[in-house]
């Protein structure tokens, strides 16, 4: 069996949301599974002196443009930019990395269903309760899923993540690595697929 993609996301990202969704297919081409990292990038810029792309002047006002551009590209046609954004996302990243070690494949619908909820719908996932729900829509136990978010193990295994990206090399989202081999944004899914098909250049 050929090893995952690991595929590093916030869920504040809409480059990482597009990307979310292209990711598996791509995947399966090459006989690849993907491996699942929610990292939070408010812990990435403290360390890079980064800042969310919208609060940036001038590139503020392409990257607002771009999304919609680049999720039209890439034929992700429920796309809009929340009227609250950026958001902060532990509930939902620590709701994926519970779920991660209980259930893979349900962690995956969780996550598609919470990116979705929020970057299609508008549901501020920032919210507990809002996460909650959605995960409760995807079979998860709501009760299990609260009692998650406060657990300090899972608060710690976030940090954990967070730690062992950025000791990776991981300062964006999305972040994909191909056998060692990085490659940061939806714009290079591209380099991702040739990468996979000829084990590189």
């Amino acid at each position: 069996m050929k090893p995952p993609l690991d595929f590093y996301f916030d869920f504040s990202s809409p480059y990482g949301y597009i990307a979310s969704e292209k990711i598996e297919a791509l995947a399966a081409r090459h006989e690849r599974g993907v491996d699942w990292h929610p990292i939070l990038l408010g812990a990435v810029f403290k360390h890079t002196g980064g800042a969310p792309l919208t609060e940036l002047p001038l590139k503020g006002t392409y990257a607002r443009r771009d999304f919609v551009r680049s999720a039209q590209f890439h034929g992700v046609e429920r796309f809009r930019l929340p009227s609250t954004f950026p958001i902060a996302t532990q509930a939902a990243a620590r709701l994926v990395l519970w779920l991660k070690g209980r259930d893979a494949m349900l962690a995956a619908a969780t996550l598609h269903a919470l990116y979705r909820a929020y970057f299609a719908a508008g549901v501020d996932i920032s919210a507990p309760e809002q996460a909650v729900a959605v995960a409760v829509s995807c079979g998860v136990d709501g009760a299990a899923a609260r009692a998650a978010l406060a657990d300090p193990a899972i608060k710690d295994a976030l940090r954990r993540e967070n730690e062992q990206a950025i000791a990776a090399g991981v300062f964006g989202s999305p972040f994909i690595v191909v056998d060692g081999e990085p490659f940061w944004g939806v714009d290079r899914l591209d380099h991702v697929a040739r990468w996979l098909a000829t084990g590189g250049w």
